[in-house]
């Protein structure tokens, strides 16, 4: 059977770290790469007998932000609820999650034009983490448990099952980071654990309305990394199927280094975890006037900003993507045209120069360099020193050229003695452009460089073409 005749059919589940100094349900310092194991646990987060949790504020006005910008409702009423399951790295047997009556349902994500559908956003806790070591020569095999990151608030967003390929489910992955990022939910930074994105993928005979048993994807830890273990999964699952086989619905890892997913263990149902309202925290009364005010905070969201870029600077769609992508960068794009640079050369110096090397320069420095490119007095590559040192001592680009003497020479009688030298002593490459060898213009022009380095090359080029005839 002809692939084509197989629709990929895929949900995503995204767990979210939401920016906060303290764990979900008490005062522990959220752990960060490389503490010592079990250094930042307590009696809460350990799970200890007669403890009692105190919800996080801060961690409910994450979810509530990240749910408005997501298109979704807030209902008056929420709980918590206890997720029972046995695992090495939940110390309390359970997981205090949210089941029946999440803090948010409903919602959207806008992806190139068309809909994703927000299930729900809620809040749970994180589990800790365990870490296997010993000596396989001898099956000495030991694994060890750091609690750091028990209790870490987490953020879930879940998806319908509406994206259809590994590229949309990429997509939607990246729109989701820079919307939280945006928002100042999180940081969303995949290769720090802050945004873990797990697809449920199954594949059905193209045309069919009933879903395929599905499989969920865990251990992504990139974008790159999600996109290429869907694309390994539907294979899989598509040569299983045309061979005659049954997909068993399970959860399977991601193998990077082998590029392949593995069994991990069967996926259960939510009647397998036994939930009901945790004792131990009153329901959530969520004020009308709260979430109103966090509406009225929000900043102009990424897929408006992206538009807004384009009708009002003319930039062209792929420069505002990648702009508007950042709001630090978005920022500063306004802000440099505002003093004064033109749109188009401050979207190239932010996308071309700036991103890149990950510092920033204020709006107005970045705007006076600009302009000293734009304008000949300086070139390109003189352009990306003095940015940098711009950057790192905080002094402006036109005092940076001014000391340096970096200024260009354009005025044509300055340089017509320098560019007569320069063909007096590359008479062999004259004849040959003369001749109509014409890349001879270049030997010509490295020569000129390396005698003036201040000459303007445009205004050079055009007097040695003059002489040249």
């Amino acid at each position: 059977m002809p692939r084509d005749a197989w629709e990929v059919v895929i949900g995503m589940e995204v767990h979210v770290q939401p920016t906060t100094r303290s764990k979900m349900f008490c005062g522990c310092a959220v752990g960060r790469l490389g503490d010592p194991p079990n250094s930042n646990v307590c009696e809460i987060c350990l799970g200890m007998p007669g403890t009692l949790p105190v919800i996080n504020k801060a961690a409910v006005e994450a979810c509530l932000k990240t749910a408005l910008s997501l298109n979704c409702e807030i209902p008056r009423h929420t709980k918590f609820d206890r997720k029972n399951y046995m695992y090495p790295d939940l110390p309390k047997g359970y997981q205090i999650s949210q089941y029946d009556l999440p803090l948010s349902k409903d919602g959207f994500l806008e992806l190139d034009g068309r809909r994703v559908r927000i299930r729900r956003v809620h809040l749970e806790e994180d589990t800790g983490k365990l870490i296997h070591a010993g000596d396989k020569l001898h099956k000495a095999l030991e694994s060890f448990v750091d609690l750091n990151r028990a209790g870490t608030p987490l953020m879930e967003i879940v998806s319908e099952p509406d994206l259809r390929s590994a590229d949309e489910a990429r997509d939607y992955a990246v729109a989701l980071r820079t919307l939280l990022r945006t928002i100042g939910a999180s940081e969303a930074e995949m290769e720090k654990g802050q945004l873990r994105a797990e697809p449920n993928i199954s594949i059905r005979r193209a045309g069919q309305g009933e879903l395929g048993v599905k499989t969920e994807l865990k251990n992504i830890n990139s974008f790159r990394a999600l996109h290429r273990a869907i694309l390994y999964e539907v294979v899989r699952q598509t040569e299983l199927l045309e061979s005659g086989g049954t997909v068993v619905q399970e959860t399977r890892g991601w193998s990077e280094a082998e590029g392949r997913t593995f069994s991990q263990r069967s996926k259960e149902f939510a009647e397998d975890y036994r939930y009901f309202p945790e004792p131990d925290l009153p329901p959530l009364e969520i004020d009308p006037a709260w979430i109103e005010e966090l509406r009225l905070a929000l900043p102009e969201l990424p897929e408006a900003r992206r538009g807004r870029l384009i009708s009002k600077y003319s930039l062209p769609a792929a420069d505002a993507v990648l702009i508007a992508a950042d709001r630090d960068l978005a920022d500063l794009f306004e802000a440099a045209v505002a003093a004064g640079a033109d749109a188009k050369p401050v979207a190239n110096w932010i996308i071309g120069e700036v991103a890149p090397a990950g510092k920033i320069p204020t709006a107005e420095h970045l705007a006076d360099l600009v302009n000293l490119v734009t304008s000949g007095s300086i070139t390109r590559d003189q352009g990306r020193e003095v940015l940098m040192e711009s950057v790192e001592s905080g002094r402006s680009p036109s005092d940076i050229v001014s000391e340096h003497g970096f200024a260009q020479v354009s005025d044509e009688a300055s340089l017509l003695a320098v560019v007569e030298t320069v063909m007096e002593a590359n008479r062999r490459a004259v004849e040959d452009y003369r001749a109509g060898k014409k890349q001879a213009l270049g030997a010509l022009m490295a020569d000129l460089k390396k005698r003036a380095p201040q000459a303007n090359p445009k205004v050079a080029s055009e007097l040695m073409l003059r002489l040249l005839g």
